[in-house]
């Protein structure tokens, strides 16, 4: 439970410094024949800061009831 807590925490942290995703994939234009166009396409992913705080509340939760159940 204890590494359960401590991973929700980094994650959380990581989930509130770090609000958007940026990532590319390729589309396909044109394709005659052995001639094929493509482009990156971007896409954009985001989430707001309070996801990371609620994931970062989850464990710390977790890490205090595991940690107390234990003594």
């Amino acid at each position: 439970m204890k590494t359960t807590g401590i991973l929700l925490l980094i994650i959380g942290l990581g989930l509130t410094l770090f609000t958007a995703v940026n990532f590319f994939t390729k589309e396909k234009i044109v394709d005659i024949g052995s001639v094929e166009i493509t482009r990156d396409k971007p896409n954009y992913f985001s989430w707001s800061p309070v996801v990371g705080l609620v994931v970062m509340g989850l464990g710390g939760v977790i890490l205090l009831k595991g940690s107390s159940k234990r003594n």
